[in-house]
């Protein structure tokens, strides 16, 4: 279910999505949170945000191969203000890898209140519009904010997965 097609307001919806899915979300965070200072996930934002979903929660997630592709198949863009916590936070930024260069992405996943954790250089916090301004790598654009998608629409279509 859509949240959007079934509340008034969005604090309706947000209401909800802490209720059906307030474990998942404190699970996502707590996950993020261990890695703090990591550098495991080099030019890997979203396989970041996506594994601190699926392996703290034992599922698996669908969404694109980059975080500017998830953003599009999410309709992030239609989402704007400060993101609850569990959305992704998605950000145009272009750059180089292996190769081509195209708009990948950045992603990081809301803590609430302006807070988001991402892998970036390492794993690290930022208020979610500070992302805007960090230190580009050489040859990258500076992140551009998209908007968010909900917990509710990134998880659609899980399905349970043991991880090792």
């Amino acid at each position: 279910m859509m949240c959007s097609t079934l509340y008034r307001t969005l604090e309706e919806c947000i209401l909800v999505m802490d209720v059906e899915f307030g474990k998942e979300i404190e699970s996502a965070i707590s996950w993020a949170k261990e890695r703090l200072g990591s550098q495991e996930y080099p030019l890997r934002c979203l396989a970041f945000v996506e594994d601190a979903y699926e392996r703290s929660n034992g599922i698996e997630m669908w969404g694109g191969s980059d975080a500017r592709e998830s953003a599009g198949l999410y309709d992030a863009h239609k989402n704007t203000g400060a993101p609850p916590a569990g959305a992704f936070v998605f950000y145009a930024c272009s750059g180089l890898v292996d190769g081509e260069f195209k708009d990948w992405g950045h992603v990081a996943l809301a803590l609430g209140n302006g807070e988001a954790i991402h892998a970036w250089d390492i794993v690290r916090i930022d208020h979610y519009m500070e992302i805007c301004h960090l230190q580009a790598a050489p040859g990258w654009s500076q992140p551009e904010l998209i908007g968010w998608a909900p917990v509710e629409r990134v998880l659609a279509g899980i399905q349970k997965k043991q991880w090792d």
